[in-house]
């Protein structure tokens, strides 16, 4: 295929986006801001760390040349963790050729501006059409091609099919969406939910625990999308419901293994310091409580989180807590 997409981002996400669209036969250009990492994965042909075991193939060509990564694009992945969107796409915005689509596949708000990934590189980069990929996607476990889906969100229609053709494969099925506000933030606030569900796997509390903190954490995750503008049958569809499934459970998601570290006993550095990559759901903490006061939405297992990680509130009394809020019914409507 002639086409070439450009991808943002040597972690876990970019390198298996990369993989996956060159095994279909696409020409890859993966970008990394590390010249030395760049040169160990073109050297090994494996990101050991952080997709070890999966193997790149050759139609990946890899760069930490900024001027570089965009010849030929058609389509630009942008797959950089959220603190640094801001930071990469200031840096790349200049070499960047007009009208390229975006797709976003970051999870995370940003601390200070609370914008959300595409907000902030449309900020930076000339007018273009925008997607976001996001849903229960272990990246570990689409480098094994092992069935999972993801829903293609776009206010564009067209750019939404086309990621939906370029990304399915056998394995992998896509669903498109219009609702790119729920979408993305879905896969934003999943991640401080899973550091609570690791956080009850760390200190034992059960499985009628954390069924209890899903459903309810997706309540409060719905409230505040419904707040944003985002429509709440987006949290009960794969971006929502689907992606915090999975990554409340997955021993591979470095949320919920951090979360366990904490609920283990461990101090937050230690179980940051023991985990590689960012920790999404710990700078997204931090925005989401933001988020909450600007909107006056109610958000208690968001707040114990938060109050566990920057105010060192001891696991069991953040859970008591919980437990004995006030008495209320279920649903907001029942009487």
């Amino acid at each position: 295929m002639s086409e070439t997409i450009a991808i943002i981002g040597d972690g876990a996400m970019g390198t298996v986006c990369a993989v996956l669209l060159a095994n279909k036969g696409y020409s890859i250009s993966l970008w990394g801001y590390n010249t030395e990492q760049i040169h160990q994965i073109n050297e090994r042909r494996e990101n050991l760390r952080f997709l070890p075991g999966i193997r790149i193939p050759l139609a990946v060509q890899l760069t930490a040349r900024d001027e570089e990564i965009f010849q030929n694009a058609a389509l630009v992945i942008s797959a950089v963790p959220c603190v640094f969107v801001r930071e990469v796409w200031q840096r790349l915005a200049e070499y960047l050729p007009n009208h390229i689509p975006i797709i976003s596949v970051t999870k995370g708000i940003e601390n200070d501006t609370l914008k959300r990934p595409t907000e902030i590189i449309s900020g930076l980069v000339t007018a273009r059409s925008f997607a976001v990929l996001s849903g229960p996607n272990i990246a570990q476990e689409l480098g094994r091609s092992l069935p999972a889906t993801a829903t293609a969100a776009s206010s564009d229609p067209t750019l939404a099919q086309y990621i939906q053709r370029i990304f399915s494969t056998n394995w992998f099925r896509i669903y498109t969406h219009t609702d790119v506000i729920g979408v993305e933030l879905a896969g934003a606030t999943k991640n401080v939910i899973a550091v609570a569900a690791g956080i009850i796997d760390g200190a034992a509390l059960g499985n009628n625990a954390k069924a209890a903190l899903i459903t309810r954490g997706l309540v409060e995750i719905t409230r505040l999308g419904m707040a944003m503008g985002a429509r709440p049958e987006t949290f009960a569809g794969l971006s929502g419901m689907g992606d915090l499934i999975t990554t409340c459970f997955s021993p591979l998601g470095r949320n919920r293994t951090f979360g366990e570290a904490v609920g283990s006993g461990k101090s937050v550095t230690e179980a940051l310091d023991s985990i590689p990559g960012q920790v999404e759901g710990v700078n997204t903490c931090r925005s989401l409580m933001s988020l909450a006061g600007k909107y006056k939405i109610e958000m208690p297992i968001t707040q114990a989180v938060y109050q566990i990680i920057f105010e060192n509130k001891p696991v069991g009394q953040a859970i008591t807590e919980l437990m004995t809020r006030q008495l209320k019914a279920e649903t907001a409507k029942q009487k």
